[in-house]
Parts: C-alpha cells; structure tokens; sequence
C-alpha cells in the first residue's frame, strides 16, 4: 500500500521571531534543521518514491535535512501551489503583538479561518483552491499508481490539503494546528483515498 505522508518545513527564521513570514523566504534555523532531522528519523523504514515541496527555501532546506538523514536519491519537484499561505498587509509584522492588539477572537479568527480576509492576501479557501487542484492533478496520480510520496510544505498548505483528505469542515478547520517538523502519514490505497493517518512523533528522538 502507498503512503502519502506530510511535513511541516522546521523552525524558520521567522518562526522564531514570532513575525507572519507567507512568502517571505526566509530559511532555517538551527532548532528548524535538527527538527527536520528528528522527522526524518521518524521515517525510517518508510519507502519514499516521490518528493513534493514549496518554492519556498525554508521547505526544500527541510527535505535536504531529512534525505540526508533517509539517504534517499529523489530531488523535490518544487512548485509555488504548495506554498505558505500570503499575509498580505501582515506580512512580517509580530503575531505575538498583533494578537494583544486585537484581541483572542479576532486574532484566531484571521490566524486560523476558513474565509477570514487579510488586505493583499490569501484567505485558507484561496490556499486550499490551489492546492488541492494541484495535489489532485500531480501528486494523486502517483499514489494510485502504489508509489510513497512525501510532500514538504508549510501550515496553512498542509492545513488546506488535510481538510481535502479528511473533509474537516469549515467550521472545524480553525482547530487543526501543524507544528514546525510534525509528520503526517496516511496509508492510501489503490483508489487514491487515504484509509488510514499517523501522527509520527518526534519529540522523544535525540537530535
């Protein structure tokens, strides 16, 4: 049986400093690449066929962190669909300070919604309108054919295809929250529908 599995790119530069980063393309930290190594280890035993990732450097430092721990051959084929959703106005301002500001509710409501408007950027819906129809179209032939594909990629992109995979509703969708290095694996069968999901932990393995 083929598995689909999805990883949150590590700790960013701009994770760390608390600021809305979308397509900014800011890279690792050094907390970020042990984490992608921790996931990494998690796979080990998995066979990987094909690799998925964001134009962004922050997913495509996380997968060479992990091939290096994996040993594996694949290059990532990279593609914009997948990238972090765009803060527009937000861009690069404190999440942390913006939430004081503005308040719990309203904050979660912009941070986490389906259809929350941020000025000159994306909404959730908009980053699940494009990566879905890119999933389906390049990756979903893969994983029907019984090949593994792993997809590195960022919160929102994952958050997007995961309410695709698990039909989470909208009013569902605010509580799902993908840490920096968290592994998803579902075992998906020969119709492409995915029959079963793990959360791999990383927490426990030493860097």
């Amino acid at each position: 049986m083929a598995h689909l599995i999805l990883v949150r790119h590590g700790q960013s530069e701009w994770n760390k400093l608390g600021k809305w980063t979308g397509y900014v393309d800011v890279g690792l930290t050094e907390k970020g690449i042990e984490e992608a190594k921790k996931a990494g280890q998690a796979l080990k035993g998995f066979s990987i066929d094909r690799v998925f990732t964001s134009a962004l450097k922050r997913a495509h430092e996380t997968y060479v962190a992990m091939r290096d721990v994996l040993g594996i051959p694949h290059e990532p084929v990279q593609h914009a669909a997948l990238n972090e959703r765009h803060y527009g106005v937000l861009t690069g301002l404190n999440k942390w300070e913006a939430q004081k500001q503005m308040g719990e509710a309203e904050f979660q409501r912009i941070r986490r919604g389906w259809d929350s408007e941020i000025e000159g950027g994306e909404t959730l819906k908009d980053v699940h309108a494009r990566v879905v129809p890119y999933y389906t179209e390049n990756i979903l032939p893969e994983l029907k054919s019984g090949k593994s594909v792993l997809i590195v990629a960022h919160g929102n992109s994952l958050r997007a295809l995961v309410k695709h995979l698990e039909n989470v509703s909208e009013e569902a969708i605010p509580l799902l929250e993908i840490a920096t290095g968290e592994v998803y694996c579902y075992a998906v069968d020969g119709n492409g529908v995915c029959v079963e999901k793990r959360i791999l932990t990383t927490k426990d393995i030493a860097p």
